[in-house]
């Protein structure tokens, strides 16, 4: 695959003037941090200088180190041989660059939203983020020279437009991992959670929805616990259906309510989350009275088995509110 958009070009353009002001004082407020004494822990700690991005840490590790150091984000498959090799690339000219920038590597398989999100069209693909904005620098293998060239200007246009200027690091200390803080004790809240997790996992579907219900009747707004009890209850209700004659049933009565939410398990617990969203926007839509607050409520549960960020959910609550309003 050759290289494409090996250059810098034009990225100054994609930050607006408030946000490059808004980079360039969080970067001296960083480096004023890092150059108090007083301030033991930004003096003495060494950032690594390649770490593994997830989503889950995404913001912390990349977002936010975006507006101290520039990051570059490599994208990588086990099965792509030429990934791996850019990314040894990569990693040594972090050392060389001493803290200059920061290296990043994503493997696509363990990060479907962040690929999709980036608009990567196949690895490899670097990024580079600065200042919490992500531009593209080139997809494919390059030339080292090539690479080296893209790098300098980046550190140029982090230093010139953004006023981000990486620390510089002792590739040695940098690799040193630093000294983790004593656990934190569990709080009892944490144990009854813990406890009704593992209940779910070794399938004990009674004790698990207890155990949730006690969690959430001390503290309701706990997000873990209504999904764990979604979840719970979910499972418990389909665990002994007859699929054959639950799927029957809803077929020759769509307005019967019990058919109709018994199909709709099915159809979630078996993968098809639009088919249960589907039957159940529809059922909503075909009765009334208590029928119909009795399959919104289903749906809502099955919405918090999904999670309320997915589109699916949110396109479903749309349909929701257009049969319902």
């Amino acid at each position: 695959m050759q290289p494409r958009n090996m250059s810098m070009s034009g990225v100054v353009d994609l930050a607006a003037v408030k946000a490059a002001g808004e980079a360039k004082a969080k970067a001296e407020q960083a480096r004023a941090q890092r150059q108090d004494p007083a301030n033991s822990s930004a003096a003495t700690a060494a950032s690594p200088l390649v770490i593994e991005v997830t989503e889950e840490t995404f913001e912390s590790d990349v977002l936010q180190r975006s507006a101290e150091v520039p990051v570059v984000i490599s994208f990588w498959a086990d099965q792509a041989e030429q990934s791996k090799q850019l990314n040894a690339v990569l990693e040594r000219l972090a050392a060389e660059y001493r803290g200059r920038f920061v290296l990043g590597t994503a493997e696509v398989y363990a990060n479907q939203m962040l690929f999709q999100q980036f608009g990567v069209q196949g690895v490899p693909a670097v990024f580079a983020i600065l200042a919490g904005q992500a531009m593209p620098l080139f997809q494919g293998s390059a030339p080292e020279d090539q690479i080296t060239e893209v790098l300098d200007q980046l550190i140029a246009v982090a230093e010139q437009r953004f006023g981000i200027v990486g620390a510089e690091v002792d590739p040695g200390e940098a690799a040193a991992p630093a000294a983790e803080a004593p656990p934190r004790p569990a709080t009892p809240q944490e144990l009854a959670l813990s406890a009704a997790h593992d209940a779910l996992d070794e399938g004990d579907l009674a004790g698990a929805i207890r155990a949730y219900r006690n969690v959430l009747s001390d503290e309701p707004g706990n997000a873990e616990a209504k999904l764990g009890l979604a979840q719970a209850e979910l499972l418990d209700r389909v665990q002994d259906a007859d699929q054959q004659a639950v799927r029957a049933a809803a077929a020759a009565s769509p307005s019967d309510v019990p058919a109709q939410l018994a199909a709709a398990d099915l159809d979630l617990v078996g993968g098809h989350v639009e088919d249960a969203f589907g039957r159940l926007v529809d059922t909503v839509r075909r009765t009334a009275g208590d029928d119909r607050d009795t399959v919104r409520l289903r749906l809502l549960e099955l919405f918090e088995v999904i999670g309320p960020d997915d589109p699916r959910v949110v396109t479903a609550r749309t349909a929701l509110a257009r049969v319902l309003f």
